[in-house]
């Protein structure tokens, strides 16, 4: 029996099996509001025979933005956009579909990938960005404000109101971004926060924010409906955030009722030397996994049925998502079903497609 293809459970949601599609943003969004883009690319993959898809970083406010382009989650607009494409998404995919909620800091306000990423001025279409200190990400970028204590307060009461839109939406679980350098990553690391109140210096001051963030989250989200976070497990910086601290925080989590931890890494600091190749945060999965009894689910350049195996066999992970990989191969689940001599999910629509040397890999 394939380790990828049984079921497993986050928190009281059943999976039927250990693929997940992690979040990825495509910056398609108008002010905010999903567009015919996320009806196509959503629905693209939640035929993929996946066990779980969550959906692209939705920004808490305005503010928090990557991108003008990102998709948001923050008033009754953004939430009805998403609404529809999530209804027509389900009347043809009973795939389990999550969101993953973030703010991006002083990484808000710049531009598409595809025009460079640089960052947006207020007169290009930007915003004033902020963040834990007055520190920017590249030193040519505006300076953001180092947030308040009010301002702090406000941002957490985003994530509260984006968390019950993501519930009346039927949204089966949220993923809490704190990876990647965005907001919340800037709270953790001390690259970025040199705050001397309770939200800086120490480790325990540095996690207060995403604990706090988690724990509203978790408060208003229904019970029955996992809430995990997704972490940069290292900034590759020398004096930055690490797996140590990382394997502390994932410990708050759990205590906290955390259903599952997503290790990534990286994005803080333009500084960050990062050694690319297959499985390369597959360690950080593997430690964190050790020091928790949640479900650890890893990703990273895991691009071959057998690799993800591998992982799961020893148990370096409880589940493999796929990002980048899942889009240069939007059926990449039914052919490691193929490989590995197990069964998938398919539309009625699609069965006829089944090839004969695999007959039986369909759930029919």
């Amino acid at each position: 029996m394939s380790q990828l293809f049984t079921p497993i459970k986050l928190g009281n949601l059943t999976l039927e099996n250990r693929i997940a599609i992690a979040p990825m943003c495509q910056y398609s969004a108008e002010r905010g509001r999903a567009t015919a883009w996320h009806r196509i690319h959503l629905g693209n993959l939640a035929l993929s025979g996946a066990g779980l898809l969550i959906l692209e970083a939705a920004a808490v406010e305005p503010d928090g933005r990557i991108t003008p382009q990102d998709l948001g989650i923050w008033d009754d607009d953004t939430e009805q956009a998403l609404g529809e494409v999530l209804k027509d998404i389900r009347k043809y995919s009973p795939m389990p579909l999550g969101i993953q909620l973030g703010h991006a800091g002083r990484k808000a306000s710049t531009d598409v990938p595809w025009r460079g990423g640089g960052f947006l001025t207020p007169e290009q279409g930007g915003w004033q960005t902020s963040a834990p200190s007055a520190l920017p990400f590249h030193s040519h970028d505006g300076e953001p404000l180092a947030l308040t204590k009010a301002r702090i307060e406000e941002i957490k009461q985003a994530f509260i109101d984006s968390a019950i839109r993501a519930d009346r939406l039927g949204l089966d679980l949220i993923e809490v971004h704190a990876a990647h350098g965005y907001l919340l990553h800037q709270f953790l690391s001390p690259l970025a926060n040199q705050r001397d109140d309770e939200y800086g210096g120490s480790l325990e001051n540095r996690m207060r924010l995403t604990l706090e963030v988690f724990r509203e989250v978790r408060r208003v989200f229904p019970a029955d409906k996992p809430v995990g976070v997704r972490i940069s497990a290292t900034d590759w910086v020398e004096g930055g955030w690490d797996i140590e601290q990382s394997i502390a925080l994932s410990q708050a989590l759990e205590k906290e009722g955390c259903a599952y931890i997503h290790v990534s890494s990286g994005g803080l600091a333009p500084e960050q030397k990062i050694s690319v190749g297959p499985n390369y945060q597959v360690p950080f999965s593997a430690a964190v996994k050790k020091a928790v009894s949640i479900p650890v689910i890893a990703v990273g350049l895991i691009t071959e049925p057998e690799q993800a195996e591998a992982v799961l066999v020893e148990q370096e992970a409880d589940m493999i998502a796929l990002a980048r990989g899942v889009l240069y191969d939007p059926r990449w689940p039914w052919h490691a079903a193929a490989k590995l001599g197990a069964k998938v999910q398919a539309p009625d629509q699609y069965l006829r497609c089944e090839p004969h040397d695999v007959k039986g890999l369909f759930n029919k």
